[in-house]
């Protein structure tokens, strides 16, 4: 049943970069960006609220744990940092990107969280997982040679670097998750991370908007309203509520989860072909394919 979950989650994510491109297209990036921290934020308000004032969510994976002090809230606060430094990007790189070539390029934060693992915490890779970083290398510069079919130069083109850097800060987000949840790091509660941090993310949005967006805003690209833009923060937290579920499970592993949910790229691949009437659909789908076993080499050696 586990297992089921998890591809439920990789559907939705899928869904959730689709409607992401859908919202972007032609709109302002920020105030896009700040709605969904908002309604992210609203989504997890009742959580923490039924923690704190009720017994209601006791001994569910929805429990919200107090970490009232600012001992543990600075670490929720970073990583709210380095996660809304990433969207950033990520949200950047979307608008002026085919999905066709951001949706792989994320698809390779696995290889950069392993090659971080072996950097900070010494992690030693066997021959599966060198297998599986080379693959995500050569599917980079053979999407790049996909690209430049469409007028994309990956050397000069700053969305590129925009897409990349959101992957490195997204595997950045990934391995100090580890140190925050891990028993032998902070071991704080996962519910309270990722509630918190949508709360502060929002915070930090709001400022944003109105000290950047908000003055400058006749002389940008105009905000227009699509209901794309709720269904970007429903698909991501009912993804990630479907993956935390999918966790709690007898016998879920970890692992398979994790790889499992790098086929939302799959989705979004599908929603492009067919919605967004993309390009070169064939050599990146060579890519893709790359990626993905790439992948399941990072799995096989990880067992």
């Amino acid at each position: 049943m586990w297992l089921s979950f998890a591809f439920l989650s990789a559907v939705l994510l899928g869904f959730y970069d689709s409607c992401k491109k859908q919202a972007l297209g032609g709109n302002a990036v920020i105030p896009v960006l700040f709605l969904n921290t908002l309604f992210c934020s609203l989504i997890f308000v009742p959580f923490i609220v039924l923690s704190y004032c009720s017994p209601v969510l006791d001994d569910s994976i929805f429990k919200v744990a107090d970490y009232g002090g600012w001992t543990v809230q600075k670490w929720i606060l970073l990583k709210s940092v380095i996660v809304l430094s990433s969207w950033t990007l990520g949200y950047y790189g979307m608008k002026h990107l085919p999905l066709t070539i951001v949706g792989p390029i994320n698809a390779t934060r696995p290889v950069l969280v392993l090659l971080g693992a072996m950097l900070i915490f010494g992690e030693k890779l066997n021959c599966l997982q060198w297998t599986g970083v080379l693959l995500a290398v050569v599917s980079f510069f053979m999407l790049s040679r996909s690209g430049k079919k469409e007028g994309i130069d990956f050397e000069h083109n700053v969305w590129i670097y925009a897409v990349v850097g959101a992957a490195i800060l997204g595997a950045v987000s990934g391995l100090y998750d580890k140190f925050l949840m891990n028993p032998n790091g902070l071991a704080l509660d996962k519910m309270a991370v990722q509630s918190w941090y949508n709360i502060y993310q929002c915070g930090m949005m709001g400022v944003m908007m109105m000290l950047i967006w908000y003055p400058n805003r006749r002389k940008t690209t105009p905000f227009r309203w699509k209901w794309s833009i709720i269904f970007i923060s429903i698909f991501l937290s009912v993804a990630d509520f479907v993956y935390l579920y999918a966790l709690s499970m007898p016998g879920a592993m970890i692992s398979i989860v994790s790889m499992v949910r790098r086929g939302s790229v799959i989705v979004s691949f599908l929603f492009a072909a067919l919605v967004f009437k993309e390009k070169n659909l064939r050599s990146k789908a060579l890519d893709l394919a790359l990626v993905l076993l790439g992948m399941v080499f990072l799995y096989l050696g990880s067992r």
